[in-house]
């Protein structure tokens, strides 16, 4: 049985605090419903810092609770850097077991601010043009260790009476390789009763596991769907990203037109450009070839460099891809880089802590 947002957040917290699930953790402090359901508004809907912050709740219980271990919140900020704009802020997060991810908030013109969070610590699927697959893989995150992430760019924007609009799992990590938390997260993320962001305000991206895709298209939710595919032939994508061994585009395109059959929903297709590597005319057409469907759109990504194998294309040639695309009948946008410099931008994101981070230092 599907657990519901409140049992996903005690069933977690309990077993940071020592405790086996949330129903153990009810009888531990003799908890009634109202007392549950006090906690759980106060962390995920009012942004509680902590415990103490919550004076619904009688001193003696937040003691005990405190003695326990148990706690809001499940990463802890240690370094927190703001871009030259203003518009970027980047936040790098420990885990209780030493770990490390990074979050981005993007503040755009017009009040709409986007947080991009982890579902990794590192990534196993070694894209060459992106600084977290470079580091390698470490673990999972639990369905709070992601939505913390978001808790806590909501309580930073909310001393400046500013809320999330939108959530994007493209930071660091492959989230349908955590399908499970990812998922359990999104329902913390969307509960009404909680945080209480739309489903049309999530965006989940992938480099394209069809299974997962495949299943995804069963959830009967609006959450977003955005492919990481960046390549418009197999030899090309086999070299920028491995996955495509697994899944050739073939079978990944197949997989998309399930999804818009069973969802009639649109989706996006991230494409980094890379200097004399994906940005030449033959690769438009190709790429035109592949985005027939009437539900596809395409994103045009200019490449944040994370060494020196790649560079990213010049700005006319972005533009002149995009023209040729369009000429083609695909609908196709390039996407505006955010937090450049402070490593904030996309496919940047790497903690220190990532394996080979820490044998290279």
């Amino acid at each position: 049985m599907e657990r519901s947002p409140q049992e996903i957040w005690f069933d977690e917290k309990a077993r940071r605090g020592g405790i086996a699930d949330g129903s153990a953790f009810v009888s531990t402090f003799d908890l009634r419903k109202y007392r549950l359901e006090q906690i759980y508004r106060a962390a995920t809907k009012e942004l509680a810092s902590d415990l103490d912050a919550v004076t619904t709740l009688p001193k003696e219980l937040r003691v005990r609770l405190g003695d326990q271990g148990f706690a809001f919140d499940s990463v802890t900020p240690t370094v927190v850097q703001r871009s030259n704009d203003k518009q970027t802020t980047k936040g790098l997060f420990r885990l209780a077991d030493g770990s490390e991810v990074e979050a981005v908030l993007m503040e755009h013109r017009g009040d709409r601010s986007t947080v991009c969070i982890s579902s990794q610590a590192g990534c196993a699927y070694a894209c060459k043009f992106c600084a977290t697959g470079q580091g390698g893989f470490t673990r999972n995150l639990e369905p709070t260790e992601i939505f913390d992430q978001a808790r806590y760019f909501a309580r930073e924007l909310a001393r400046r009476n500013k809320k999330i609009t939108n959530i994007v799992f493209m930071g660091m990590g492959e989230p349908f390789a955590n399908y499970d938390a990812v998922m359990d997260a999104v329902r913390l993320l969307n509960d009404p009763k909680g945080f209480g962001l739309g489903h049309r305000h999530i965006t989940i991206s992938t480099v394209g596991l069809v299974p997962q895709i495949d299943k995804f298209a069963t959830e009967g939710i609006q959450v977003n769907l955005a492919i990481s595919l960046h390549a418009p032939n197999d030899e090309l994508r086999g070299r920028l990203m491995p996955v495509n061994r697994r899944y050739p585009i073939a079978e990944l395109m197949a997989a998309c037109e399930r999804y818009i059959k069973a969802t009639h929903r649109k989706i996006f297709f991230e494409y980094v450009m890379l200097d004399g590597q994906n940005d030449g005319d033959v690769h438009a057409e190709q790429l035109a070839r592949l985005m027939r469907g009437s539900l596809y759109h395409v994103n045009l990504i200019p490449y944040n460099a994370t060494g020196a194998e790649l560079s990213g294309s010049s700005e006319a040639k972005v533009r002149a891809f995009q023209k040729k695309l369009e000429d083609h009948g695909c609908v196709a946008t390039v996407r505006v880089p955010m937090g450049r410099d402070i490593a904030a931008a996309c496919g940047q994101l790497k903690a220190e802590t990532q394996p080979k981070t820490r044998e290279t230092s």
